[in-house]
């Protein structure tokens, strides 16, 4: 049976020099490979080609058939990876916290610990409720569910 380790060596030999990354990579039993990238720039069809005509090469059909699929996160994959909220600084996320309630928060930084939040306040403020702080520092660990919002709006001048 063909390892995932194997095939994740294989693919970031590949990709040493290039800005893209691996977020995941799955092996059924049946060596249905499935390669998930993505890139400091957004990743290309043509890169994804590449990435699985090189693993193609490394691997052996008459040893041991496959299934291959490589392809770029999709929108609604959560974010996984400090690189992945790195590369989304700036733009408006939905996550769930440690209470399992949602948030939306706008992602001001990101590094390896975690990630610095201006979190959406509600519109509207019960009396007597004390003034919550919008700014939140957070470790990946307090993070569940992280995607980034899609907006249709446009830009003001």
């Amino acid at each position: 049976m063909i390892s995932k380790e194997s095939i994740i060596t294989i693919v970031e030999e590949h990709l040493q020099e290039s800005d893209l990354f691996v977020v995941s990579v799955k092996v059924s039993g049946r060596n249905k490979i499935i390669v998930a990238l993505d890139g400091d720039k957004g990743v290309p069809i043509s890169a994804c080609v590449k990435v699985s005509r090189h693993i193609e090469s490394q691997l052996d059909r008459e040893k041991e058939d496959f299934e291959l699929e490589v392809s770029s996160v999709g929108i609604d994959t959560p974010l996984t990876m400090p690189r992945q909220f790195i590369k989304n600084v700036g733009r408006d996320i939905m996550y769930t916290d440690g209470d399992g309630k949602k948030v939306k928060a706008k992602l001001l930084s990101a590094d390896n610990e975690g990630i610095t939040v201006e979190k959406e306040l509600p519109k509207k403020k019960k009396k007597n409720e004390p003034a919550i702080d919008p700014i939140a520092k957070l470790g990946y660990e307090q993070l569940n569910d992280v995607k980034v919002q899609v907006s249709f709006k446009e830009p003001k001048n």
